[in-house]
Order: C-alpha cells, then sequence, then structure tokens
C-alpha cells in the first residue's frame, strides 16, 4: 500500500509540473507518427517507382542517384549518364520516370504520394515523459519522426475527475498503517 501511494504522489507531481503542449484539461497523451499514402499528381510531397518485377517500390530522387553512382544492374553509357544528371537538374519525376522507363525498367509506373500524420493506435500515457521513454524503448515500431502528441479527453467526465483527484488529492491524509 505505501509503494502505491507513493507512486501516486510523485505522478501527482508529474502531472502537475510536466509541459501541457498548450492542451486543455484533462489532458493525455498519445504518439503522432507519418506514413505515405498514395495521391493524385500536384497533391503529392515525392514521386516514387513500383518496380512490379521485383515487387517493391523505390523513391524516385534515390533512385536515380543509385543509377548514376552505378548501383543498379543496368549500366548506361556517359551520354545517358549526363542525359540523367541534367534531368535530375532540370526535369520533373515525369520525365525521370520515362528515362527509367526507357532504359533501365520498362516493367514499372509512376506513384505519387503525400506525407499523412496520423495518431498511433493503442497508445495512451498520463505523462509525456512516459510518452516519450515508450518511443525511445520502442523505436523500432515507428519513423524516426514519431513524437508526443497532447490530446484532451473531451467530454470524458470519468476521466476529467480522475485526472482532477489524481492531481488534487491530498495523500498525505491518507494512514498507511
Amino acid at each position: 500500500m505505501n509503494k502505491d501511494i507513493q507512486f501516486l504522489k510523485e505522478l501527482q507531481q508529474e502531472l502537475k509540473s510536466q509541459e501541457t503542449d498548450h492542451q486543455a484539461a484533462p489532458r493525455y497523451w498519445g504518439l503522432m507518427d507519418y506514413r505515405w499514402v498514395i495521391t493524385a499528381e500536384g497533391e503529392h510531397d515525392r514521386a516514387s517507382i513500383f518496380l512490379i518485377d521485383e515487387c517493391e517500390s523505390v523513391i524516385v530522387d534515390e533512385y536515380v542517384e543509385d543509377i548514376i553512382k552505378g548501383k543498379i544492374g543496368k549500366k548506361l553509357n556517359e551520354e545517358q549518364i549526363e542525359e540523367l544528371k541534367d534531368m535530375k537538374e532540370w526535369g520533373s519525376d515525369e520525365d525521370l520516370f520515362e528515362f527509367i522507363k526507357e532504359n533501365i525498367e520498362d516493367n514499372c509506373y509512376l506513384v505519387y504520394e503525400a506525407k499523412q500524420s496520423f495518431i498511433v493506435q493503442s497508445a495512451m500515457f498520463l505523462t509525456k515523459a512516459e510518452a516519450k521513454e515508450h518511443i525511445e524503448s520502442n523505436d523500432y515500431h515507428y519513423t524516426d519522426e514519431v513524437h508526443t502528441y497532447a490530446m484532451t479527453a473531451w467530454r470524458a467526465p470519468k476521466v476529467e475527475r480522475l485526472l482532477n483527484i489524481l492531481e488534487t488529492f491530498d495523500w498525505e491524509s491518507i494512514s498507511t498503517k
């Protein structure tokens, strides 16, 4: 019992003193991460090429760099390399894709992608510190961009009451004998 009371006292101090990230009470913490989703041309943040035979997707800019560095199986002559370098500098994703389709891999298609934020499911923390610790301990489940995200338990009177009790109760008034 004494350990539980001590835990609640420490939790109370942490709840009272932690950052709020400008979020209203009753506040809890989640995680926000990011993923790439297919979108329309003109709405995209990046373009990828789906290589059908390999059943994999490669980012156009990275793939072009690999081609220029000779890391892709198909070798290009110097003239083609220079053309690709110029195209990378001045051309569009579509131009690069057409070059790749003609000279490297014809069984592929261009995919436009947008970066989308999302709230990670099944992640709820009472403190920001606990959320940060979770990220550090479980980073292999998330992208490098994952971060804590403060949320309000809006119109949740029981949650509001519980958090209020945790923050304001006088734990010294309880006899632990």
